[in-house]
């Protein structure tokens, strides 16, 4: 399937065509360009008082960082640095698209140098906003030592405190793939399990499943008659996920960078290799599974009998489950990964809609005297029993030429009707839902509210501060106050985001605002009350 002839595609598409020749807001990228950049150093700076190192790192000897971490002033400038860094890089990503309206001929590129400038400062970034970077090196010491770490957690290295871990980590065994931790085991190979020098070979392997995004999402959108330097903006440029690929290094970049070229190729009637490379995505990470059953549907065609879609269907599954069989043999590894499909961690994350629905039928039904418990158990059940609903429903039906938007729409129902939804899993589905089509009304706008959200909610959640240290106000609240008087900003004084992020006339622009505040409120508390709060970041 070429972009010229039959191929998967949407009937989405944004409102006006591209524009033939660059016009002065294409001229003017650059300054939103620079903006995103001084931002990125902000939040490099800030991170070294606030950012994870671990105990084993030198880094923790040098005077500048003792000061910035064990002096008041330190902690609190940094705080203020990383929090308003974020911020910045979030206006900054809706000034690029407001210059880049008319998405002519070199807007692709101006997005490829605003990405490429705003991750440069946040490659060498102390890592923020999550430490599970340093589980990773836990990770490659397990294989590397002949342990399985789908059996066994970290604590049963020696000195694995040092590492820098989340103790989480320390009985959990780990929900990636093989060719992750094949990975991993390579990285410590290389590093001795130093690791500051591990966290930044894991940000270079996050950083090239950044860069097969950036190659293939705009190619995967012309196929669909979305214009690329739009679709990269919207899932690449934007700051949720520069900050959660780069700047927390988590390995899902890798995950997502190989399901889009996968898809990509599949897409273009390359199958084989289509399959291939989201079979590497799920040795990555299991969750990418759920892509196999569409690129059935593409391979089997459009006019396939349902004998063939069958037939298709067991083909795609028989290379990708027979390669990752193969592939669990090198360190005894097996099929231990299944588990993270098969066995998903309990409890639920306050902001997600099947969290929060539950928590509202839990009070309303304990109100009544009723077992809330019960209720808010069987009303997460139903809805991700729904999802998987939505899954079939959409494998089986729906418009052959509409495939990729079908597998866009089920990664999403899959990931959102979830009882627990770290802020990275929306940057999961959100590529393919932006190759083939994201409008300019209330869908951008829910893009725009969600990234908002959720780099305001990590700016907050993830601080490392050392509890000896005396501040006038926790790092965490100073964190908070500040992200929300940014976004105050951004909402009703900044001339220029204010009528992006919200329409409509003063009371109901009132109205809105309370409910994100109340919604991000209740995040927070809920964030430290959820069941098994320490474990849910290692998926």
């Amino acid at each position: 399937m070429t972009a010229g002839g039959s191929h998967p595609g949407t009937s989405e598409t944004q409102p006006g065509a591209p524009a033939k020749s660059s016009g002065p807001a294409t001229g003017r990228a650059y300054l939103a360009t620079l903006e995103g950049f001084i931002g990125a150093l902000m939040m490099f700076t800030g991170s070294i008082g606030t950012g994870w190192i671990a105990n084993g790192s030198p880094m923790i000897r040098q005077p500048v960082v003792i000061a910035l971490r064990t002096e008041g002033w330190g902690v609190t400038v940094s705080t203020v640095l990383l929090t308003v860094g974020a911020m910045v890089l979030i206006r900054s990503w809706l000034r690029l698209g407001q210059r880049l309206a008319d998405w002519g001929q070199s807007a692709l590129r101006s997005v490829v140098v605003a990405i490429s400038a705003w991750s440069l400062p946040l490659l060498f970034c102390v890592p923020v906003f999550s430490r599970d970077v340093y589980a990773y090196t836990g990770q490659g010491r397990l294989v590397m030592e002949g342990q399985n770490p789908y059996e066994v957690g970290i604590s049963s290295l020696s000195n694995w405190f040092s590492l820098g871990a989340d103790p989480a980590w320390a009985e959990n065994r780990t929900p990636y793939g093989p060719y992750f931790l094949w990975l991993a085991r390579g990285v410590v190979g290389l590093t001795g399990a130093q690791p500051d020098v591990s966290v930044l070979l894991f940000r270079l392997l996050a950083g090239a499943g950044v860069l097969l995004c950036v190659i293939y999402v705009p190619k995967l959108a012309e196929l669909h008659g979305i214009n690329g330097a739009r679709a990269l903006w919207i899932s690449v440029a934007n700051p949720l996920f520069l900050i959660s690929f780069i700047a927390s290094a988590h390995n899902d970049a890798l995950m997502v960078g190989l399901a889009v070229a996968g898809v990509y190729f599949a897409a273009t009637r390359r199958y084989l290799v289509g399959i291939l490379l989201v079979t590497a995505s799920i040795g990555i990470k299991p969750i990418t599974v759920l892509l196999l059953p569409f690129i059935g549907v593409m391979w089997a065609g459009p006019s396939a009998s349902w004998p063939r879609k069958f037939l298709i269907w067991a083909a795609t599954a028989g290379i990708s489950f027979g390669v990752l069989v193969l592939s669990g043999i090198p360190y005894n590894l097996g099929i231990g990964w299944t588990w993270a499909i098969m066995d998903p961690t309990p409890g639920y994350t306050g902001y997600s809609p099947s969290g929060f629905l539950g928590q509202q039928v839990e009070f309303l039904a304990n109100v009544l005297g009723l077992p809330g418990g019960t209720f808010a158990t069987l009303l997460r059940t139903g809805m991700k029993w729904a999802a998987i609903g939505l899954v079939l429903l959409l494998m089986f039906r729906g418009d052959y030429s509409l495939a990729v938007r079908r597998m866009a729409l089920a990664f999403t129902a899959v990931v959102m009707l979830s009882p627990i939804i770290q802020p990275w899993y929306i940057l999961w589905f959100l590529p393919f839902l932006a190759v083939t089509g994201i409008r300019d009304d209330w869908q951008i706008r829910s893009l725009y509210v969600g990234v908002t959200f959720f780099v305001v909610f990590g700016a907050q959640d993830q601080l490392s501060v050392w509890s000896f240290v005396e501040l006038p106000i926790d790092a965490s609240s100073l964190a908070f106050i500040t992200a929300l008087a940014f976004t105050f900003y951004l909402l009703f004084l900044d001339v220029h985001t204010r009528k992006l992020l919200i329409e409509g006339k003063p009371l109901d622009l009132a109205r809105r605002g309370w409910t994100w505040l109340m919604a991000l409120r209740e995040a927070r508390r809920s964030r430290a009350e959820e069941p098994g709060r320490e474990k849910l970041g290692s998926r």
